[in-house]
């Protein structure tokens, strides 16, 4: 609130109240119900208050959805409902589901270098040597910058010889693909077909996995 006053020529500031309270409900409850209380208590007094809240900590991928709900059901409808740390595509529709609206996590860049790559039929690693001579791109239905561009071969390629590069690009795609989801998940919101979007691309990415 004081930055906000003081640089008005400058975006304004906000702060934003981090849920705790690992896996149990009554801590969870409590420390949301007690942020919320002091971002109120704050713009009572005039001041700014909370920009949005925050839900961290440690988050069994198990109960996701449900710690996530715990805490929306305390938390305010008119700001916005930050999750840290999911990685795959199902966290996010679980999450979505219980009431999250934007999410954050070092996933898709620290699979990026390693060579690991989300297509539209799951995961997979370019270091394996089956794409030596794969000259397709990483994901052709897919698309982007680097299917585009680049090859698996020569990803793979500069994966061995361990170039930079190889993770640089890796990570582009994971990025786009990743922000191309949530984009298809909002769209699929707004047209009232989510469930249809879900089972869709739920089952052709986790076709594969046991």
């Amino acid at each position: 609130d004081r930055l906000t006053n003081e640089r008005t020529h400058r975006p304004k500031q906000s702060l934003w109240g981090v849920v705790q309270g690992a896996q149990y409900e009554d801590l969870r409850r409590q420390a949301t119900r007690g942020l919320v209380q002091l971002s109120k208590q704050a713009e009572a007094e005039g001041k700014r208050g909370f920009g949005g809240f925050g839900i961290g900590g440690a988050l069994e991928k198990e109960n996701l959805g449900t710690i996530v709900g715990w805490c929306s059901d305390e938390l305010p409808e008119n700001k916005p409902r930050h999750l840290l740390g999911i990685s795959e595509p199902d966290d996010m529709f679980t999450a979505i589901e219980a009431g999250a609206d934007t999410f954050d996590c070092v996933a898709p860049t620290r699979l990026g270098r390693r060579g690991g790559v989300y297509t539209l039929d799951g995961r997979m690693n370019l270091m394996g040597a089956k794409f030596k001579r794969d000259f397709t791109g990483i994901d052709e239905e897919f698309g982007g910058y680097v299917s585009e561009n680049y090859s698996r071969a020569y990803i793979h390629h500069l994966l061995k010889a361990k170039e930079f590069l190889a993770g640089t690009l890796c990570t582009i795609h994971n990025l786009q693909f990743m922000i191309s989801l949530v984009d298809n998940i909002r769209k699929s919101i707004d047209g009232g077909y989510y469930e249809a979007y879900r089972d869709e691309f739920m089952g052709r990415y986790y076709a594969n996995k046991k």
